[in-house]
C-alpha cells in the first residue's frame, strides 16, 4: 500500500523583509489556520479523520513557537483531538514534514497533513539566536557557516561562474514571470484580512525585466558575510582549496519570504473508504545529510530514485529548490538534466523562500504542471543548512 496525495495548496508567497510585504500584518499561526480552513472547505469532514498534521518550520521563536502546527490548527476551529507536531529540518522543513507525514499514512493506512509555514518579515532568520549559528565555538567545531558561503564553496569546487550563475537566475526570474502572467500556480489560495478583503493572490517576489546582463552589475555583497577565520574553518575541511571565489549576490540567491503549505495526503484504503479523490501518489522518499556544502538535495534524489525503482531518465518534471544558482547548477550536472523539465516555472530565486514551508509548496508547483502537460513521474527536492536535504518521487493519478 501507498501513499496518495489528496490535494496540495499555499498561500502566494509575500516579500519576506522586514520592511514587510503584503502578508506582514498576518501572525503565522493566522496565515496557516486559513489553509487548514480551506482544506476542510474543499473536503467536507477531513478534519475529522485526520490522524496527525506535521508542520515544517525554520525559526521556532516568537510568532512560530510554541507548536506553531498545533497553534493553527486551534486557530482554524479544528478538533482538539487533531494531533499536530512542528518540526525543524532547516530548509527542508516542509518537504520533511510531507515525508513523515506520508510515512504515518502508509504505515496505519490513515488520513494526514504536511506541510510548513514560515514569516520571515516578523521572525527573521537567527532571530532564535540557535547554538548552530550564533554560538562561535559551537559553529567552528561543527565547521557550520552562513549558507551562502557554503553556496561559494559549492561554486569554487566546480568550476562555476558568476555568468552561469547570473544567466540561470535571470531564467528563474524570467519563467516565474511568464508562469504567473498564464495562471500556472493553480494551488495557490488567495490570503483575505479578517474583514475578507484580499491582501495577496500571486506570488509578490517575482521580479520583471530581469536579464543576466542586469545581474551582472550587481555587486558580490555576500563576500562580507563572515570573517577570516569563518572562512579559514570552512576550507579545513577541503584541503584542497585555498580560498573561496564569491558568485552570489541579492540577485542570484533565494529571495527572503513570507508563506504557508498543506498537502492531503492518506493510504490508498483509506481514500477509498473516505472517498477522498488522489492526484497522485508517492512512490518513495528520502532524507539525506551531506557536508555544509548544501549539496545534500543530490543525494536524497538519487537515494529516492533507487527506492522507487526508476532512473533519472525516468522523471518527467523536476522541481528542486534553485537555493543558490551554483548548487543548482551543480544539482543539474550531477544528473545531465535538461532545462526543458527542470523548474520550468521558476523557483525560490525568483518565488522567494519561506524556508519552513517551501519544501511543501513545491510539491503543489509540480503537481500543477505535471496535471497541466499530463505527465507521470515528477521529483520534488530541497536542501538545506548543515548539509540536509529532502526529496520524494511522486507518480501522477490522471483523472
Amino acid at each position: 500500500m501507498q501513499t496518495v496525495i489528496i490535494d496540495a495548496i499555499r498561500t502566494p508567497r509575500g516579500r519576506g523583509t522586514t520592511r514587510g510585504g503584503a502578508l506582514s500584518s498576518l501572525r503565522a499561526a493566522d496565515l496557516l489556520a486559513g489553509l487548514y480552513r480551506e482544506i476542510a472547505a474543499r473536503h467536507p469532514g477531513v478534519e475529522a479523520l485526520v490522524g496527525d498534521a506535521l508542520i515544517g518550520c525554520v525559526t521556532q521563536t516568537g510568532d512560530q513557537g510554541s507548536n506553531i502546527g498545533k497553534v493553527a490548527a486551534l486557530r482554524a476551529n479544528w478538533p482538539d483531538e487533531v494531533p499536530a507536531a512542528t518540526i525543524n529540518r532547516f530548509c527542508a522543513s516542509g518537504l520533511s514534514a510531507v515525508n513523515a507525514a506520508a510515512a504515518q499514512a502508509q504505515v496505519n493506512d490513515s488520513v494526514v497533513l504536511g506541510g510548513g509555514v514560515e514569516m520571515m518579515s516578523r521572525t527573521p532568520m537567527f532571530s532564535d539566536n540557535g547554538v548552530l549559528f550564533a554560538d562561535k565555538d559551537v559553529a567552528r567545531s561543527a565547521r557550520s557557516v552562513h549558507p551562502v558561503l557554503g553556496a561559494d564553496l559549492v561554486a569554487t569546487q566546480h568550476d562555476i561562474s558568476r555568468a552561469d550563475c547570473d544567466a540561470y537566475a535571470a531564467l528563474s526570474q524570467q519563467r516565474a514571470e511568464a508562469a504567473r502572467a498564464r495562471g500556472a500556480f493553480t494551488s495557490i489560495i488567495p490570503v483575505r484580512d479578517a474583514s475578507g478583503a484580499v491582501l495577496l493572490d500571486q506570488d509578490e517576489t517575482i521580479r520583471s525585466g530581469v536579464t543576466a546582463e542586469s545581474l551582472s552589475g550587481l555587486d558580490p555583497v555576500f563576500e562580507k558575510v563572515g570573517d577570516a577565520s569563518d572562512v579559514a574553518a570552512l576550507l579545513s575541511g577541503f584541503p584542497d582549496l585555498h580560498r573561496i571565489v564569491h558568485v552570489h549576490h541579492a540577485g542570484n540567491a533565494p529571495a527572503m519570504a513570507d508563506g504557508a503549505a498543506l498537502v492531503l495526503m492518506a493510504g490508498e484504503d483509506a481514500a477509498k473508504r473516505h472517498g477522498l479523490t488522489p492526484r497522485a501518489r508517492i512512490l518513495a522518499t528520502a532524507e539525506a545529510n551531506v557536508a555544509i556544502t548544501q549539496t545534500g538535495a543530490v543525494d536524497a534524489s538519487r537515494l529516492a530514485l533507487q527506492r522507487a525503482g526508476l532512473s533519472a531518465d525516468d522523471i518527467d518534471l523536476w522541481e528542486v529548490r534553485d537555493s543558490f544558482a551554483a548548487v543548482t547548477l551543480h544539482y543539474i550536472r550531477a544528473f545531465d538534466l535538461s532545462l526543458d523539465k527542470f523548474n520550468v516555472n521558476g523557483s525560490s530565486i525568483a518565488l522567494g523562500h519561506p524556508m519552513g514551508a517551501t519544501g511543501a509548496m513545491l510539491v503543489g508547483t509540480l503537481l500543477d504542471e505535471m496535471d497541466a502537460r499530463d505527465l507521470r513521474y515528477g521529483l520534488v527536492a530541497i536542501a538545506g543548512a548543515a548539509g540536509v536535504a529532502s526529496a520524494a518521487v511522486i507518480e501522477r493519478i490522471p483523472t
